[in-house]
């Protein structure tokens, strides 16, 4: 939507972003949100996952090699009690890339997975779980004390997180900005990140099961808060435009 009124490598930024932020999510669901622990199914999967390292040092390139012993990852993964979206993570993660150009398998997984995933999967899994039923009493819910820690979470605290840590690890050297991009941009991109939907309703579909009432008015926060954090990154990146120069110092002095 915004065009060239913003820099190219923002948008890269902005799409590796919601990749770690979705990965650091799954991660929160498989730490925090299981229960009743089988060890037994984790040190399979576990065992699995060490034979894929080895098959990625051994640079085996043939996907089914990793895919197929990954189905037993989200196997016992699942049956362990711990959330089984990790198997993906895992699996993903032993598949072998490349340093240059030429095309990875794990490049090549994903460019055949991009279109279903995005056209097919990704709105069943939004629609699905969002079900949003309008009932009396959500508008109410908004200025809960549920309801307003979703919206400042994600409209106040996805701004002031991306862009503290952007600015640390930039001053650290762990990574370099992005090419004509500002910290206005920053800022304007962690309001982006505010946009929290599918994860948020993911996880508040396992916090709150059971409880439909509060369960709508998670959902209904999180959908209001994530309409105003595009709707806040739009016109603050439209208002920044892709001129970098005047408003990277005033971060880097600080």
């Amino acid at each position: 939507m915004l065009g060239k009124r913003a820099p190219s490598s923002l948008k890269v930024f902005l799409s590796a972003l919601a990749i770690v932020d979705d990965l650091m999510a799954i991660l929160v669901i498989a730490i925090f949100y299981s229960s009743d622990i089988h060890y037994t199914y984790l040190l399979y999967a576990f065992g699995i996952f060490v034979f894929l390292l080895i098959l990625n040092k051994l640079k085996v390139k043939n996907l089914a090699a990793y895919l197929i012993p990954g189905l037993f990852i989200w196997y016992f993964i699942h049956h362990s009690g711990v959330h089984a979206t990790i198997a993906g993570v895992l699996t993903a993660f032993a598949i072998p890339t490349t340093p240059d150009a030429t095309e990875s398998p794990l490049e090549k997984l994903e460019h055949f997975l991009v279109n279903p995933v995005n056209f097919i999967i990704m709105p069943i899994f939004a629609l699905t779980n969002t079900n949003i039923a309008f009932e009396a009493g959500m508008l109410q819910g908004l200025t809960t004390v549920l309801g307003l820690g979703i919206i400042a979470g994600l409209v106040i605290g996805k701004p002031l997180g991306i862009t503290l840590f952007s600015w640390i690890g930039v001053k650290l050297g762990i990574g370099k900005m992005p090419k004509h991009a500002s910290w206005m941009h920053i800022i304007g991109v962690g309001m982006l990140g505010g946009i929290g939907f599918t994860m948020s309703i993911f996880i508040a579909l396992l916090s709150f099961y059971g409880e439909e009432l509060i369960l709508s008015e998670a959902k209904f926060s999180i959908l209001t808060a994530s309409v105003i954090s595009g709707i806040l990154g739009f016109l603050w990146l439209s208002k920044v435009g892709n001129e970098p120069a005047n408003s990277r110092s005033r971060i880097d002095t600080l």
